[in-house]
């Protein structure tokens, strides 16, 4: 049974909640009719018009560039699989423990700070055309390949780091326990450690998969026809840049999920901590 005093307070915050809302909307219309008037007013805004947003080019390019994010779609797939696994095994070379294990931890930290630090454009063509030209046998030509493989090197470091972090917050108690449990070294980060941290690390995870998804349409430098290269294309035979506003919109599109995604997960992890 509701009070009167609990019907008051309620009505109040429903009140309030469609004053802010009535606010952020009009707040933000008012936001965009300023940008809209001031771009479409600017001098040289025809022109811009005819170059980027030109709606027949766009029309007519959209089909190669929509084939082109489908190989985009493919590399990230498969990357992103394999960045999940590799993180895991340096992240776990770096969370070891023992003076055994030292030059794993050193050849594993000497790995992140490489790959992290090395430009990711720079890193494609060392890859893209570094490898093919040792001539090693099983080294592929495929650019599509060793654009994953440079992708797969520079994004492994950087989730490795997020799931050492994570590994790292699980309070030592809970591998204690673990191990008067009986569980092994191996079982106790399989069962206990990783679930844990994973949960945990999962927003940044998020967040790096939204950068993999933007990041992989730079494999159109080593000339693998995606959805960047496929705009190129289509922009030097119309000879206007609209094809690559249509490539922009579309990778922003599969990101907005993605990142929405993250800002839920993120919110249900921190109401989770509150919780407790």
């Amino acid at each position: 049974m509701i009070s009167e005093l609990q019907r008051e307070r309620l009505a109040y915050r429903r009140s309030r909640a469609r004053r802010s809302t009535l606010v952020a909307l009009l707040s933000t219309a008012v936001f965009a009719g300023v940008a809209w008037v001031t771009v479409t007013g600017a001098p040289g805004w025809p022109r811009v018009q005819r170059s980027f947003f030109d709606p027949g080019t766009a029309w007519r390019s959209l089909p190669a560039i929509l084939e082109g994010l489908w190989l985009n779609l493919r590399v990230l797939v498969v990357c992103g699989a394999a960045i999940l696994v590799l993180a895991l095994v340096v992240a776990a070379l770096r969370t070891l423990r023992g003076p055994v294990w030292f030059p794993l931890r050193v050849l594993a930290t000497v790995y992140v700070d490489l790959f992290r630090g090395l430009p990711l454009i720079i890193l494609l063509y060392l890859v893209g055309f570094g490898l093919p030209a040792l001539r090693l046998t099983g080294v592929p030509n495929d650019h599509v390949v060793l654009g994953g493989v440079a992708l797969v090197l520079a994004y492994t470091a950087y989730v490795a780091e997020v799931f050492r972090a994570g590994i790292e917050s699980v309070h030592p108690s809970q591998v204690a326990a673990a191990r008067s449990l009986g569980l092994g070294p191996r079982k106790t980060l399989r069962l206990v450690v990783l679930p844990q941290a994973v949960r945990r690390v999962m927003p940044a995870l998020l967040n790096d998969f939204v950068a993999l998804q933007k990041d992989c349409g730079l494999i159109s430098v080593l000339g693998a026809v995606d959805a960047v290269r496929a705009a190129q294309i289509e922009q030097s035979r119309a000879f206007n840049f609209t094809p690559y506003v249509v490539a922009g919109l579309l990778f922003v599109l599969l990101a907005v999920p993605t990142a929405r995604f993250a800002d839920a997960v993120g919110r249900r992890v921190d109401r989770r901590r509150g919780d407790r």
